[in-house]
């Protein structure tokens, strides 16, 4: 069974959609669990819920200390518990960008709107006055600018006759409560969807100068040059030519490299079985640890061993400057 992704959740308050969060990982099946509550509020009601629950908990308040100070300590507790994930729910603090930073791709926020409309406050009644027929809450990743990381996921939340602020509040909560938990495990176990992974080779692949795209047996490979002459460099193996784990297909510079890098990581590397015997290395994706720069590195390195010399010399012309 693979192991479940660490999450840290940071409150302010009660944490409702901490609970949400906290009993949805006691689903069997469920692949996280909650690690850490922490917040800057050492009375925060979510804290005792929490404690109650068995899960660790830290508070710091952020009164005298500047944002920057308060986020490093807040930083230094989830690496300290071993964090591989933060999950906003309610913290009701602006994050500095250094701390943001740290998470990139990493940190999760449930707002009350249908981003990108009303980012910021009083979300409810602002849907109200614009006479919309629908509100509801978006799951987004977090970045600098205040609700503006790209949207993961959203529930539609429809507005009823007499509505005010506070009515439609308490049934976008409820919302809230379902979408937030299916999201972040949608989420943590993205690098387990072979569109997803495929989606990520794709973009580094096609990065590369004068590279396109062309089928393969039926699998996705990349190829650098014209339509007519171009040469693959990579391929994208998911139950193709009997390989029966989801891998990058690319090429060594033969036989010898090839078994040093099986021999070195066995669990990373192995020979493909059609590709095999002309030096090219597999390099599994399948595994929810991929090291999407080295995959970057060995996509360039493939290239280049296929490129027209025009490209590369190109290139090394550049590089010395």
């Amino acid at each position: 069974m693979a192991e479940k992704a660490r999450i840290g959740i940071l409150i302010s308050g009660r944490g409702s959609n901490m609970a949400a969060l906290v009993y949805a990982a006691k689903a069997p099946g469920c692949p996280y669990e909650i690690v850490l509550v922490a917040s800057n509020h050492p009375d925060a009601p979510g804290l005792t819920l929490a404690e109650a629950e068995g899960i660790a908990t830290f508070a710091h308040p952020h009164k005298g200390l500047s944002r920057e100070a308060h986020d490093a300590i807040m930083h230094d507790a989830l690496v300290e518990a071993g964090v591989e994930y933060v999950v906003l729910a309610g913290y009701m603090r602006i994050l500095s960008d250094g701390f943001v930073s740290k998470w990139a791709d990493r940190m999760l926020n449930i707002h009350p709107s249908l981003l990108p409309k009303y980012k910021g406050l009083d979300t409810y009644q602002r849907a109200i006055d614009a006479g919309d027929r629908v509100a509801g809450c978006s799951v987004h990743l977090v970045t600098p600018e205040l609700d503006d990381g790209p949207v993961l996921a959203q529930t539609e939340v429809a507005i009823l006759p007499g509505d005010d602020a506070d009515s439609l509040a308490s049934r976008i909560l409820i919302a809230e409560h379902q979408l937030y938990p299916r999201a972040l495990a949608r989420y943590v176990t993205r690098e387990a969807d072979p569109d997803w992974i495929l989606a990520q080779v794709r973009k580094r692949a096609l990065a590369l100068e004068e590279t396109h795209e062309r089928a393969s047996f039926g699998a996705p490979g990349w190829r650098v040059g014209s339509e007519t002459t171009g040469k693959y460099f990579a391929y994208f193996a998911q139950s193709h030519h009997g390989e029966a784990s989801i891998a990058l297909l690319v090429k060594t510079t033969g036989i010898d490299e090839q078994t040093a890098l099986i021999d070195a990581d066995p669990d990373l590397y192995y020979a493909p079985k059609f590709y095999g015997k002309s030096g090219w290395i597999a390099i599994r994706l399948d595994q929810g640890r991929t090291d999407w720069d080295h995959i970057g590195e060995w996509l360039y390195k493939s290239w280049c061993q296929v490129a027209p010399k025009r490209l590369t010399r190109l290139i090394e012309i550049a590089d010395q400057f």
